[in-house]
């Protein structure tokens, strides 16, 4: 119940910001590209510090204080830009871990992905507290005492880290040298790990959209003219700071340490730790089977793996006497079930009759001889065409806006057929039923744009449509009969529906004989079907 909430919320949201943005600079379809991006703006801003600092008890903070008051046309900008980043790179990350718990985007397959994002968070945080002890003013103060004496309750070392804070006298210059080393080497880690964490990802999205990417950095560069990073007093040992303004993003579990207990706050670390490991597999979630490949029908063309969202596809030598030089293997651990690779199989051509419907491969509990019989069923419910009314076939995706109701929301002259993805549809099949008259238009829906549940439904679609990539739409499709639609919003689904049955019901006023259906032979202009919120033809 609190996912569908989540979701509902985080699928409102997203269309304002479609509407108000456009899906390609929408921030919530960006948010792991967004978090290299301040990743990228953190680095570099940090190396042009780094020049600058000096690894001192006393020159630590007079290093910074100079680049923030005299030179605060360059290194107050370069300082700022560095904070406003780091926060900003966990307001990412905790967006995107919220967004796809929401979704439910942790199971199955995507476990691997889910469980590397947990040290992510680590590492950052970890790098972001380690920048606030290098300032050494009352803050970095602070938050060194509250850490050294948090790791001493573990009583894992031989001596007091805290008993380096407790004079003046105690600390010494290798104190930064060694911090410094410390939140150099941390985000290094922290970029291995990132790599883990998208080994299984394919195509992964590192880099937000030009347009997103300039607006965001120009929303850095005017909050740190706007309100520049300044430094607390200078830390003194001798006293006890007292009036602290935290920055919330990196600092939230230090009250509840002052709150509670040290114990406490490892206590909820551990757990929370735990929860968030061992969640893909809390409850046990029953997971569709996974492709199969028939080999009688697989040519080896490797469509199928190049349109896999999770390499699940590998191409290796041939193990059977056909005169191919591959042949596709699934791994059943990576394979989501989204059935892509059954929309990108040049086989699964409903056309077939005089031999059985057996692609290269597909999924086991949605084949593409059964696609090919729910949308002859779905037909057959359509009115006769006889009748004035246009017939619509709509094919769906379950993860996008909801289709089932289409039906049978007493508008009539809507069928619909879905599949777990709406790219695990081949073009073909809009093809088959335009041609063989199973419907007068085809709406194809989906997931919205920048947001598909399979990473490329979309995409491909759109492209495969274009005539971009393989398996294309054939020519002769008359694009005016197709409207693709890429959206979560039921209501803008059904003004797509609406509009495509508007216009065929022009056409059939204009045409000669009122014939609903039209001719659909002969090339028509190869004009790609896509939308981002709404339909076009």
């Amino acid at each position: 119940m609190a996912r569908r909430g989540l979701a509902a919320a985080f699928q409102w949201t997203e269309a304002r910001l479609d509407a108000a943005f456009g899906a390609r600079h929408n921030p919530l379809h960006q948010l792991g590209a967004l978090g290299f991006f301040y990743y990228w703006v953190v680095a570099v801003t940090g190396i042009y510090l780094y020049v600058f600092f000096d690894t001192g008890t006393t020159e630590a903070y007079d290093s910074v204080e100079y680049l923030t008051v005299e030179q605060w046309y360059l290194g107050g900008v370069m300082r700022s830009l560095h904070r406003y980043a780091s926060d900003g790179m966990v307001l990412m990350m905790a967006v995107h871990i919220v967004r796809e718990f929401a979704f439910g985007r942790f199971r199955g397959p995507r476990w691997f992905t889910w469980t590397t994002g947990v040290p992510v968070a680590g590492f950052v945080l970890a790098a972001g507290i380690t920048g606030y002890w290098l300032v050494w003013d009352t803050l970095a103060q602070y938050v060194a005492i509250a850490t050294s004496e948090w790791f001493d309750w573990l009583g894992i070392f031989g001596e007091r880290i805290a008993r380096n804070f407790l004079t003046p006298a105690s600390l010494d210059d290798r104190f930064f040298t060694l911090l410094m080393f410390i939140h150099i080497v941390v985000p290094l880690f922290l970029l291995l790990v990132l790599w883990i964490h998208l080994l299984r990802v394919t195509r992964p999205a590192i880099n937000p959209s030009r347009g997103l990417a300039a607006g965001t950095f120009v929303m850095l560069l005017a909050l740190s003219l706007a309100k520049p990073a300044v430094s607390h007093p200078p830390a003194d040992l001798a006293l006890v700071p007292t009036a602290l303004q935290l920055d919330w993003f990196y600092l939230f579990p230090y009250p509840l340490m002052d709150a509670t207990s040290y114990g406490a706050v490892w206590g909820m670390t551990l757990c929370v730790t735990v929860v968030l490991v061992a969640l893909p597999w809390l409850p046990p979630r029953w997971r569709a089977a996974p492709a199969v490949v028939h080999l009688e029908s697989c040519n080896g063309c490797a469509r199928c793996a190049d349109d896999c969202p999770y390499e699940a596809i590998t191409m290796r030598p041939r193990s059977d006497n056909l005169p191919f030089e591959r042949e596709a293997a699934v791994d059943p651990a990576l394979c989501t079930a989204c059935g892509i690779c059954a929309g990108a199989c040049p086989t699964a051509m409903p056309f077939r009759r005089r031999s059985a419907l057996v692609p290269g491969i597909e999924l086991p509990d949605l084949t593409i001889d059964d696609l090919r019989a729910r949308c002859a069923a779905a037909s057959a419910a359509l009115p006769a065409t006889g009748k004035r009314e246009p017939r619509i076939l709509v094919f769906g995706c379950r993860h996008g806006a909801p289709v089932e109701g289409l039906a049978s929301s007493g508008d009539g002259g809507v069928a619909v057929v879905t599949q777990p993805c709406t790219a695990g549809i081949p073009p073909s099949f809009v093809d088959y039923a335009l041609s063989r008259g199973l419907a007068d238009g085809v709406v194809v829906a989906g997931c919205a744009e920048g947001d598909c549940e399979y990473r490329f439904g979309p995409d491909w679609t759109d492209q495969r449509f274009a005539r971009r990539r393989d398996p294309y739409l054939r020519t002769r499709v008359p694009r005016d009969r197709l409207a693709v639609v890429w959206t979560a919003d039921g209501k803008a689904l059904r003004r797509a529906v609406a509009d495509l049955k508007a216009r065929l019901a022009d056409m059939t006023t204009d045409a000669p004989g009122g014939d609903a259906r039209g001719a659909v032979g002969g090339d028509a202009p190869a004009v790609a079907a896509a939308a981002s919120s709404g339909p076009h033809g």
